[in-house]
């Protein structure tokens, strides 16, 4: 059975670039641009691995994720932050975020943590970012 990875972002073009890549690599893709939508999509889909953004206008990343947690505490998430949200992450990490990257990130670095991911290659959070 494929894994499947839903992206949540307020920006169309992150969006349908992560639908992209991470089709392409064989998962399933969801995707939401607020956090009504994307727990619809967690309690209808049950993704194995959410990309969410910290800032959503209306309900942010950090609310996305309790939400979550409540609903299915094995999904693993990795925040996407812009700068300056860096004082956010540790209490997303506290939440149970397992590692985030700052945007702009370099796709490749994203694709690799991802598949590693959900390959269980490594259960280790860590952070990555420019």
């Amino acid at each position: 059975m494929k894994k499947k990875i839903l992206v949540v972002d307020d920006q169309n073009g992150i969006r349908i670039l992560l639908m992209e890549v991470f089709t392409n690599e064989g998962y399933d893709t969801y995707q939401a641009s607020n956090g009504k939508l994307a727990l619809e999509i967690v309690r209808n889909t049950a993704p194995d691995l959410i990309l969410l953004d910290m800032k959503i206008p209306g309900m942010d990343g950090l609310d996305i994720l309790k939400h979550v947690k409540e609903i299915d505490a094995s999904i693993k998430v990795i925040m996407m932050t812009a700068y300056g949200e860096l004082d956010m992450i540790k209490e997303a990490t506290d939440l149970g975020a397992i590692m985030h990257f700052t945007k702009p990130f370099d796709i490749d670095e994203l694709r690799l943590a991802v598949n590693m991911q959900l390959n269980n290659e490594s259960n280790s959070g860590f952070a990555v970012g420019s």
